[in-house]
């Protein structure tokens, strides 16, 4: 067996919790856009406590080095353990999977459930250097400064005169995690008018220059959050630490 076959076998009738964290959930689509998916599940016993090891499973509709379009499928299912270590240190990608909204949830069980009724446990400042860094690495990318110089979307460049999708990944991640901050939710679908602006900005109607400033302003109000946010200074790793316990015993008695 393949170790995608196998990572499979373990992670779909394992699944706890899935749903959608693409640009369909923060509701800013131009209609060309793929669904983007995660999952969280409780592997087996003998991958905790035995020398067999998972961590994630990766499908995509389209086959690998090939770009995913319209109506294609990305999606990883972490197991719990990778995903509360990811959640713990403040992601911005995997604390999207508890303020989902129900209807955009693909699964949801008891176990998937006490993920998302526990999210507080995952509160700290110590998330603003993961927004800031995800929304550094956007700023990046749209300045071809990482990694690589062209981006893997020349026709956005040709169409508006630059990556308007990483300006709009940048933006939407100084919002949600200013939100986050100061409240300690993340808003999804995004409120109505960031909605109606970010869909704008991907279909061009903001020129480059205004979207670095905007950027800024988001990275400056991230910084600021940093320092004056009222979330405890680290997340409470006993209670993580209990409720993940909880968790795998409960599941592999059922």
């Amino acid at each position: 067996m393949t170790s995608h076959h196998k990572n499979q076998d373990i992670a779909e009738p394992n699944t706890i919790l899935r749903g959608q964290v693409g640009s369909g959930l923060h509701g800013v689509t131009t209609g060309a856009d793929d669904r983007d998916e995660m999952g969280v599940c409780i592997e087996p016993r003998d991958y905790v406590v035995g020398l067999n090891q998972f961590e994630q499973w990766i499908y995509r509709t389209q086959p690998e080095g090939v770009r995913s379009g319209p109506g294609d499928l990305d999606l990883v299912v972490y197991s719990l353990r990778k995903w509360t270590r990811l959640a713990a240190a403040g992601n911005p990608t995997v604390l999207l999977l508890g303020f989902i909204p129900d209807d955009e949830l693909v699964h949801c069980d008891e176990f998937g459930q006490s993920l998302r009724d526990n999210m507080d446990m995952f509160l700290s400042k110590q998330a603003a250097a993961k927004f800031i860094g995800y929304c550094r690495s956007q700023l990046a990318q749209l300045n071809g400064e990482k990694s690589r110089k062209h981006t893997n979307r020349p026709e956005l460049i040709a169409k508006y005169g630059y990556d308007t999708k990483f300006a709009y990944h940048a933006i939407r991640l100084g919002v949600q995690g200013r939100e986050y901050l100061a409240t300690g939710r993340i808003t999804l679908p995004m409120p109505d008018g960031w909605r109606t602006y970010l869909t704008g900005l991907r279909l061009g109607e903001v020129d480059y220059v205004e979207a670095l400033m905007r950027i800024e302003d988001q990275l400056d109000g991230l910084r600021k959050l940093e320092a004056e946010s009222t979330l405890p200074d680290r997340p409470n790793m006993d209670r993580i630490n209990a409720w993940l316990i909880d968790q795998y015993e409960g599941w592999w008695t059922k």
